[in-house]
């Protein structure tokens, strides 16, 4: 291969690297959970944190998030919450519908959750039966697996969380 020959195809390697690059960065441009959860207008904080994946039909709202195993834990002492590893419901904005794989002990029964909908700055989450509103601000961070928002090591703690009991839907 004489220099004009390999000056010649030196821009092409260049511009096939090139492409390459964009497309492989391209393709990693898929939002995160926590990232399609706000742009349904929920906060980030009603999932745990370490969320692996997930899956959304934009058409239908049709959606499963992935969790690394199941995951429980307490929210300052009052309820005790359960993730299966997988979540699935429908989801729009404002609303979770047909909601599974999250459920809450409630006195001595653990119970699904079935929706959540937002309402301004309230969270309502239903359990079919019943519901409760919470102030959005109680959903600002991501609780962990094990130790929900009162985690010593790496995790944040807030105080102030403000806890309604499950009140009968009307």
């Amino acid at each position: 291969m004489d220099l004009s020959s390999r000056s010649r195809s030196m821009p092409l390697t260049a511009f096939l690297y090139l492409f390459l690059l964009i497309v492989l960065v391209a393709g990693n441009d898929k939002p995160s959970v926590y990232e399609v959860l706000r742009q349904f207008d929920f906060p980030i904080g009603i999932l745990p944190k370490g969320a692996t994946g997930y899956e959304l039909n934009n058409a239908t709202g049709d959606f499963k998030a992935y969790l690394s195993g199941t995951c429980s834990f307490s929210l300052e002492g009052s309820y005790d919450l359960k993730y299966k590893s997988t979540i699935k419901g429908k989801i729009s904005k404002d609303n979770l519908i047909k909601l599974e794989g999250v459920s809450v002990k409630i006195l001595f029964f653990w119970l699904d959750i079935v929706e959540v909908r937002r309402r301004g700055d309230e969270l309502q989450f239903s359990v079919g039966i019943a519901s409760a509103n919470f102030p959005i601000d109680n959903f600002g961070e991501c609780p962990q697996c094990g130790c929900g928002l009162n985690c010593v090591n790496g995790g944040g703690s807030r105080s102030g969380v403000k806890l309604n009991r499950f009140v009968s839907s009307s």
